[in-house]
């Protein structure tokens, strides 16, 4: 750790010389990802990984989604191939709902979550309340590995027990809350009931939800300064809040994408997508790994000084499929068809009821006047999708940068 602001140097290196260093170690990564895992043997056959040099070369290989995982597991179990080790060579195996299988390897902080607590202001000798589950879902050991990291002491808390946890916050003196920013709002209220002094707490790391700013203004009146991570069981962190508190600082050891939903292209640098992440842990080599998470890239640096990308935090979910008239129609197929017309720039289905049916309008941004396009879109739509719907083209901006790309209007019930 260089000082006390800085977990190591790779915060502060020039971006510049980041991307390249990232890029010359996945051509490695790649290479060894397809001799080593037999599912990434068969899906990179056709790519020669000294060949991606960029994020647009990036682009051009093929998606594993989250939304996936579990059907590719349950036909090669337990991890579908994506790795060379044995299960028994594995630290632990953890399972997640679906069910999904998540391994962690031997290794100093595998999950990576140091920098995040060391970010938030924990350092060594601090001791981490952590409430985050340990039974069979990876979350509590994800950040006991990064405490231990740094050099803390843990209460393996878990979930559940408010009471229990309370007291112990009060005689132990923890002076770090991890866990979901709800479950600290209900350890908060449950001491200001029974009389418990637990103002030993003054930093919390929180993650699995959204942290509003109401309830983060409610842990600073508190004495808490809250801090959020972006993490997942499978890739451990993706991204971290420092003290400015000022977008999410996408790990340094990660190579992230923001595309559109359904496709596997890139959309404009502030425009919502789908977060999609490379990952160079040859343990478990997950390469455009699409998360199903919506987010967008926030335009230059941290003010504190880290110079990786950052994100705008958690804007919703990209698995947008719904039900018209009996039958799936999905983000993929809206993503088809905009690859089939090239001269539409970002496409939206609207599904809607009119007169007891529904209905389904696919709204098109095109440069310049072609209107005559509406009816070849529709018929793609048609093919696509086995369903009717009119195409209606639109002026470019029309469109609310929110990521959707299903918009279903229907009123449930």
């Amino acid at each position: 750790m260089l000082d006390s602001e800085y977990y190591d140097e790779l915060e502060i290196q020039d971006p510049d010389e980041r991307e390249i260093l990232l890029f010359e170690s996945l051509a490695r990564h790649l290479g060894s990802a397809r001799e080593d895992s037999p599912y990434f043997q068969d899906l990179l056959k056709d790519i020669n990984p000294n060949d991606i040099k960029t994020r647009a070369d990036l682009a051009t290989l093929p998606i594993t989604a989250k939304s996936d995982l579990s059907d590719l597991q349950k036909t090669t179990p337990p991890l579908a191939g994506m790795t060379n080790m044995a299960p028994a060579n594995f630290l632990r195996i953890f399972q997640s709902p679906g069910p999904t299988y998540e391994p962690e390897a031997k290794g100093k902080d595998w999950w990576r979550m140091g920098r995040a607590l060391f970010a938030a202001g924990v350092r060594p000798g601090d001791i981490v309340h952590n409430t985050f589950s340990y039974h069979m879902t990876p979350a509590g050991m994800m950040i006991e590995s990064g405490a231990q990291a740094i050099g803390c002491t843990v209460v393996p808390a878990g979930t559940g027990q408010t009471e229990q946890q309370v007291q112990a916050i009060a005689h132990i003196r923890p002076n770090t809350y991890t866990g979901t920013p709800s479950f600290l709002k209900i350890l908060l209220d449950k001491a200001r009931e029974t009389g418990a002094d637990i103002s030993c707490l003054t930093k919390a790391l929180v993650s699995g939800e959204a942290l509003p700013a109401a309830l983060r203004q409610e842990f600073q009146g508190a004495g808490i300064r809250c801090f959020q991570a972006y993490a997942s069981a499978d890739l451990g962190l993706i991204a971290y809040e420092s003290k400015p508190q000022d977008g999410l600082i996408v790990d340094e050891r990660l190579i992230v994408e923001i595309i559109r939903p359904g496709t596997s292209g890139p959309v404009p640098e502030g425009e919502i997508g789908e977060v999609v992440v490379t990952t160079l842990n040859r343990d478990y080599p997950l390469i455009r790994f699409a998360t199903g998470d919506l987010s967008s890239v926030m335009a230059g640096t941290s003010p504190c000084g880290r110079t990786a990308m950052r994100l705008t935090g958690w804007k919703g979910r990209a698995d947008q499929s719904t039900k018209v008239r009996g039958m799936f129609v999905t983000p993929k197929q809206i993503g088809e068809v905009v690859r089939r017309h090239p001269e539409i720039a970002k496409a939206r289905l609207v599904v809607d009821m009119a007169d007891g049916a529904d209905q389904m309008t696919l709204l098109c941004e095109v440069a310049g006047a072609h209107n005559d396009l509406a009816p070849a879109i529709s018929e793609t739509l048609k093919h696509l999708s086995n369903l009717k719907g009119e195409a209606v083209v639109v002026e470019p901006g029309h469109l609310p940068n929110d990521g959707l790309v299903i918009e279903d209007k229907r009123t449930p019930g």
